[in-house]
């Protein structure tokens, strides 16, 4: 093993995993308020232990002071999505951005590995802002549905378990895991607009309900004190009873009445 100082080594792979991380959730945040669909479920992100470097960095004979170019995924983010057709959707968003750069792709969703492993891989350059200038890093984005995602995570634990010599009866079952696994992604991809149409009635009905609240504690910033205390009266019922036809009648009184307010305080409605 070299003599270098690890720590300081990794510091710029540890900045990159979580700017790119912040960078894929304010993607998801920013999608979702302009009411498009995210293709984001969830993100995750790690920095390769100096083990698995070095364990790496000997199987592809990479030399040790190579190995900032030699191995591409010291720093890793894992990008989840819903359903098959997102993946690429995604990668595209990501081809995109002007903070990085993609080097090049693997694309295992359409050409899967013989295990049976699925995933999108995509080697990017991104520079970092470190205390001493700009240092441009490699990382890998790994993009997989949440199927994929669980069979290769169980796959990756058992192969470190057997050090990478599945037993054949394990790599079987595996591979039948996989097979089911694609099944499921593609079942929901069939069904995927009931599943969308669905989840953004959820949201908007979670909305609607949040404005409602939000409204009613405004009528007593404006001391509407007895219309408040009527309106959560109704609100609660309404909340009891599950009715949204309610809830839109109750959000309709109460903007009515908070524009009145607005005008009577001489506050802008904008």
């Amino acid at each position: 093993m070299d003599g270098r100082d690890w720590k300081k080594f990794l510091l710029p792979y540890e900045q990159a995993v979580e700017e790119l991380k912040v960078k894929f959730k304010t993607m998801r945040s920013e999608l979702k308020k302009r009411e498009e669909y995210a293709p984001i479920e969830f993100v995750t992100g790690r920095v390769k232990r100096i083990s698995s470097i070095l364990e790496k960095a000997k199987r592809l004979s990479v030399d040790m002071d190579d190995i900032e170019r030699g191995i591409e995924d010291i720093a890793g983010i894992r990008i989840m999505c819903q359903f098959v057709e997102d993946i690429h959707s995604l990668a595209e968003l990501i081809r995109h951005r002007k903070d990085m750069t993609v080097l090049y792709e693997k694309d295992y969703v359409t050409n899967f590995k013989e295990s049976g492993y699925r995933s999108f891989h995509m080697i990017v350059e991104y520079p970092v802002q470190t205390a001493l200038g700009y240092k441009h890093v490699l990382a890998e984005i790994q993009i997989r549905t949440l199927a994929m995602n669980f069979w290769a995570t169980i796959e990756h634990s058992l192969n470190y378990k057997y050090r990478d010599s599945l037993p054949d009866e394990v790599r079987e079952r595996l591979k039948k895991s996989a097979e089911a696994a694609f099944i499921l992604d593609n079942e929901m991809s069939s069904i995927r607009q009931e599943i969308l149409d669905a989840q953004k009635n959820f949201e908007d009905d979670a909305k609607l309900v949040q404005k409602c609240l939000t409204l009613i504690q405004d009528l007593y910033f404006y001391h509407r004190i007895s219309e408040a205390i009527a309106f959560q009266s109704r609100f609660n019922s309404l909340w009891m009873e599950r009715d949204l036809t309610g809830f839109k009648q109750l959000e309709e009184e109460l903007s009515l009445l908070i524009k009145e307010c607005k005008k009577k305080s001489g506050e802008s409605e904008g």
